[in-house]
């Protein structure tokens, strides 16, 4: 009687929290500044992204996910502690059942950290949903039709590449190669061609601004700052789309052999089906120039991009919501995992 029903897309780089009833109410980036001194929480999500590279030593701002998995388990518990806080604030609504997202790759040990951070966090009751199969109903695919259709999740710390039919993931491959791995990319081709430093937001800012992966018109350039290996100074370099395009290649590519092995594993009839409906590519990665031009060169299948397609796994958990009057409860057992 006095629950409410909670969605979160616990992401690397953001998390977003959707209510049943009134979808996406928080957009948030995956970040917790504490102090060190006696663990207590500072800021949590944007006002904590704006504190990275800029902290004294007392105080340290962090990604709590690695790489689509719990890195740091105190912290995400706090940081969902805070997220469900938010959400339940000015209603009647005292408790909270949550149903959040794991790739579709993760271990067993992996699934469970994210169902106790949950439930540490004061959530009473916890649904874990793939992610792959959130972001296929968020993109409004037909996921219960008897016919395949296969979706490409580029998020921040993970790739998720799924066949969906009657419900159901029929394949499915999860890489650690992702809008995170982009930015690390960056920041090391940097660093070799230019003895130049620079941080995760400048990185990501370059990726933005210049990021590709196929050339295209009016490729422009950028100075950026940093800090110079070499004497330790600041120092301004130009780089270039090109420049760019080449530091991120091996990533994309990764990518690229993913979708295709993928394809390679699914039935017969289900990838005729994928001929007919494509491929949907969704997630923050989506937004990359070039990528779907890219994925239709490599595979031969018609590809496009979801409406919403950063709000998609979010989008997907509400959808759940609304038709889910209850919740079936994860349980772990010996290893083993049951509804």
């Amino acid at each position: 009687m006095f629950t409410r029903d909670i969605g979160i897309d616990l992401g690397t780089a953001n998390t977003f929290v959707c209510i049943k009833g009134k979808g996406i109410v928080m957009r948030e980036p995956s970040v917790v500044a504490y102090d060190v001194r006696n663990d207590a929480v500072r800021a949590v999500g944007k006002e904590a992204k704006e504190m990275i590279g800029r902290t004294p030593g007392s105080i340290v701002a962090v990604k709590p996910l690695k790489d689509g998995v719990i890195a740091d388990f105190d912290v995400t518990a706090a940081m969902l502690k805070k997220f469900i806080r938010e959400a339940l604030r000015g209603s009647l609504f005292s408790r909270a059942r949550v149903m959040i997202c794991i790739p579709a790759g993760v271990t067993e040990v992996e699934s469970r950290a994210v169902y106790d951070a949950a439930k540490q966090a004061g959530a009473n009751d916890v649904d874990l949903i793939e992610e792959p199969m959130a972001a296929a109903i968020g993109a409004g695919l037909d996921v219960k039709a008897a016919s395949g259709c296969m979706i490409v999740d580029i998020g921040g710390g993970t790739t998720e590449v799924a066949v969906v039919s009657l419900g159901d993931i029929v394949t499915a491959q999860s890489i650690r190669s992702a809008g995170d791995h982009l930015d690390d990319a960056i920041i090391n081709f940097i660093r070799k061609k230019h003895n130049l430093l620079i941080g995760e937001r400048t990185a990501e800012q370059i990726k933005f601004e210049l990021g590709s992966a196929l050339p295209f018109n009016d490729e422009g350039s950028m100075d950026i700052k940093g800090r110079n290996l070499v004497d330790g100074l600041p120092k301004n370099v130009e780089i270039t789309a090109a420049d760019v395009r080449e530091a991120i290649s091996d990533n994309i590519t990764m990518i690229i052999d993913t979708i295709r092995s993928t394809l390679e594993k699914t039935p017969p009839e289900l990838a005729a089906d994928i001929i007919d409906r494509g491929i949907t590519v969704t997630g923050g990665g989506a937004n990359l120039r070039g990528i779907v031009e890219l994925i239709e060169r490599e595979t031969g299948m018609p590809v496009t991009i979801a409406q919403n397609p950063i709000d998609c796994v979010a989008l997907g958990i509400a959808k759940r919501l609304e038709s889910n009057t209850t919740f079936d409860t994860y349980v772990f057992k010996r290893g083993k995992r049951y509804r």
